[in-house]
C-alpha cells in the first residue's frame, strides 16, 4: 500500500518503472532518511577537496571542553557518537522536536550530552546527520557557496535536476530528512554509488570512499561506516538476514521513513528505487520485490 514510484536500473539503463495514481516520473518525492546517504556523499566531496578528514575531532567549539572532544567525523558517520538522541517517531521525541519545532536543528542536536562511550555504541540519530550538514557547510566556508555546494558538486554533475535539499531557518541543510527528487534522480544517485562515486568518467568522491561507506560500522554489523544500511528494512537487528533470504551478498541499502528504499547490488549491476507512503505498521519489506527482480534480470 502507498507505492508511489518504483524504478529499476540494470547495467546503467532504466529497464522498468511504475508509478502510483497521481504520481509520475516527473513527481519529486521525499526520501526522508535516504537523504542521510546523499549528505554523507557530500561530506565525501569535502574529504576529496582536503577540507575535511574522517579522523577530525573537536568538531564543535562547545565540545572541546568535555568528553565530546573525542567524537570524530567517522564516529558521526557511523552513528556511534555516543550522544544522547531519541529517534522514536511514536511520540514528541528528539527527532520530531528537531524537525518540526527547532529553528536551529544542528544547534539543538549539538547541545546533547554524551550518553555512551564514543565509538562503541550504535545509535541511529537524525540529529547526527544535521550536524554533519553544519560541519560540511562550515568546511566550505562561504555561506552562499555552501548553499550552492550540493548542486555544484553533486546534483549538477549527476543531472539530478529535480533535487531540492531543504534547510532549517538558520540555513543549515536538513541532511537527515529533507531531500526531494524524482524516482529517476534517486536512481541516478543509486547508480552513482554503484559506480564507486564516478559519473561520466569523473571521480566525484575520493577513490574507495563508497567502499568505505559500505564497510560495517565498528559498533554495528548491519550499518555501514558512511550512512548506508547493510541490511534491508526489518532486518536491522538481524545480521545476515538478507543473504539468508536469497539476496546477493553485496546488496546494500538506502532507507527512509514510511517505505523509502534504494537497493544497490554491484554484482548484478542493479539499482532498485522504491518510494511511497507506507507506514511501518504495514510491515512492508522491499526485499521480496528486490529478490524477484534479481532472478528476473539475472
Amino acid at each position: 500500500p502507498g507505492m508511489r514510484a518504483v524504478v529499476v536500473v540494470k547495467n546503467g539503463r532504466i529497464v522498468g518503472e511504475r508509478y502510483g495514481d497521481g504520481f509520475s516520473a516527473r513527481t519529486p518525492l521525499l526520501g526522508w532518511s535516504m537523504t542521510k546517504t546523499v549528505n554523507a556523499a557530500i561530506v565525501g566531496t569535502l574529504v576529496k577537496d582536503g577540507k575535511m578528514a574522517v579522523d577530525n575531532k573537536g568538531l564543535f567549539p562547545a565540545w572541546k571542553a568535555d568528553g565530546r572532544a573525542a567524537i570524530s567525523l567517522a564516529d558521526m558517520m557511523a552513528m556511534s557518537s555516543g550522544l544522547e538522541f531519541n529517534e522514536d517517531y511514536g511520540d514528541v521525541a528528539d527527532v520530531t522536536r528537531m524537525l518540526y519545532l527547532e529553528s536551529d536543528m544542528a544547534g539543538f542536536a549539538q547541545a546533547k550530552p554524551l550518553k555512551d562511550e564514543v565509538g562503541k555504541v550504535f545509535s541511529y540519530s537524525s540529529g547526527t546527520a544535521v550536524m554533519l550538514s553544519r560541519l560540511w557547510q562550515d568546511a566550505v566556508g562561504d555561506k552562499a557557496r555552501a548553499l550552492a555546494w550540493p548542486r555544484t558538486v553533486l546534483f549538477g554533475p549527476l543531472g539530478m535536476n529535480s533535487a531540492v535539499l531543504e534547510t532549517d531557518e538558520q540555513g543549515t541543510f536538513v541532511g537527515s530528512s529533507y531531500l526531494y527528487a524524482t524516482g529517476h534522480d534517486w536512481a541516478r544517485f543509486g547508480q552513482f554509488l554503484l559506480q564507486g562515486g564516478v559519473w561520466n568518467g569523473n571521480q566525484i568522491l575520493p577513490a574507495g570512499f563508497v567502499d568505505w561507506m559500505r564497510e560495517p560500522a565498528p559498533a554495528s554489523k548491519v550499518y555501514g561506516k558512511g550512512q548506508l544500511w547493510i541490511e534491508g528494512p526489518g532486518d536491522e537487528e538481524n545480521p545476515g538476514a538478507g543473504v539468508a533470504a536469497g539476496l546477493p551478498k553485496d546488496t546494500y541499502w538506502m532507507e527512509g521513513h514510511d517505505g523509502q528504499t534504494i537497493a544497490i547490488i554491484p554484482s548484478e549491476q542493479l539499482v532498485i528505487v522504491r518510494l511511497g507512503l507506507t507506514p511501518a505498521k504495514f510491515d512492508y519489506r522491499p526485499q521480496t520485490m528486490v529478490s524477484m527482480l534479481v532472478k528476473a534480470l539475472h
